[in-house]
């Protein structure tokens, strides 16, 4: 099982975001029924439209600030922090250049 540097991984992609004219980057690195996980890099105010949401998954910010955005709800999520992805429509938005691991586990 090849090894995989989270931050080198998240610098590449905020790079690639910021060459993007979609200001967005993203990488599968697992893929492992029935786990997925994937590196996104966005640029600061870039925004993920609303889109549903896996049966269980988790993001984790590697680098910056975004938000996550529910019909009732904003969490703010800077570097370090780790969230269970609400079981609901959602988007998330970077507040500041940002990278994140997303963790979904699909049926």
């Amino acid at each position: 099982m090849p090894q995989h540097d989270l931050n080198a991984i998240a610098e590449e992609h905020l790079a690639a975001a910021h060459r993007s004219e979609h200001g967005r980057s993203a990488n599968l690195l697992l893929r492992e029924r029935p786990l997925r996980q994937t590196v996104i890099a966005l640029t600061a105010g870039t925004r993920l439209d609303e889109h549903n949401a896996p049966p269980a998954a988790s993001l984790q910010v590697l680098r910056g600030v975004v938000t996550v955005n529910t019909a009732t709800q904003e969490t703010e999520l800077s570097t370090g922090a780790l969230h269970l992805v609400p079981p609901e429509r959602h988007s998330i938005t970077a507040v500041t250049d940002a990278a994140f691991l997303l963790t979904a586990v699909n049926d």
